[in-house]
């Protein structure tokens, strides 16, 4: 009988994870590695290296969640991986990489910046997680983000060394101008602005043809001319801030006068 209750427990033993499960999971570890990489080639001196790698890191953090959801195998573990991830990837490695560009020249200054850009990105993951399983987000419901998100707020820090690297010019790699843009997309990152998310964007569907033909000339460009790309691609985005800040009042303006327009609401 012992030898019989035995075999059942060992049957009843889960068979291990499903391919399913751990691949999200793989594509948030690659952009791990993606990101630690970046450092090392920063640690070398190798700066266009150690850019894409952690471009490379933002395409695979764009990826994993999509892969979670399209695979049905999205679950906690697999969303505190890759807040872990970001906070590396897009604060740890950027603020590193930057130093040793250009801050260091900066000694105290310099890391101060360098450290507040780390933290900011830390704390922004820190307050995502915690609102996670929140139903009152303003921002999400209306299909906007809270602030610049991480790999973005990585993008936006490198733009003096894109400017850097298709000038040549070294003003751009002026530590105090450094630190002080690092800073201000330090406070981009944790500021309570909503921001333009993928769903806010919706294209009419008489521009469908447009829209894909831009972004097929968009991966050109990146192909043929990357870093004055990349220049162009933040300046886009910073210049449709005050947009997302606009339209949010608008959709916010609508939302209280439907509410203001529901019965029982005049009595309240």
């Amino acid at each position: 009988m012992e030898d019989l209750d035995e075999y059942d427990d060992r049957a009843r033993l889960p068979r291990g994870l499903t391919l399913r499960a751990l691949a999200p999971n793989a594509v948030t570890s690659a952009a791990l590695c993606a990101g630690l990489t970046g450092i090392r080639f920063g640690i070398l001196g190798d700066w266009e290296r150690a850019v894409l790698a952690v471009i490379l890191a933002g395409m695979l953090d764009g990826i994993d969640g999509r892969v979670a959801r399209l695979m049905k195998a999205e679950s906690r573990f697999g969303a505190e991986l890759d807040s872990l991830s970001d906070s590396i990837s897009f604060g740890v490695a950027p603020a590193l990489i930057l130093f040793l560009w250009s801050l260091q020249d900066l000694p105290k200054l310099g890391w101060l910046a360098a450290l507040a850009f780390a933290v900011a990105c830390a704390l922004r993951l820190a307050r995502f997680n915690a609102r996670i399983d929140m139903k009152d987000q303003p921002h999400k419901s209306a299909g906007f983000l809270t602030g610049v998100p991480a790999p973005l707020g990585a993008g936006l820090a490198f733009l003096p060394l894109y400017l850097w690297i298709a000038s040549g010019n070294p003003v751009f790699r002026e530590p105090v101008l450094v630190a002080v843009w690092v800073v201000a997309m330090a406070f981009l990152m944790i500021s309570n602005m909503a921001t333009l998310s993928w769903a806010s964007l919706r294209p009419r569907k008489s521009l469908r043809l447009e829209v894909l033909a831009l972004v097929g000339l968009v991966i050109a460009a990146l192909l043929t001319e990357p870093w004055m790309t990349l220049v162009v691609i933040c300046a886009v985005y910073l210049g449709l801030m005050p947009y997302g800040l606009v339209r949010y009042a608008r959709v916010r303006r609508q939302r209280v006068a439907a509410r203001r327009e529901e019965p029982g609401q005049d009595a309240a």
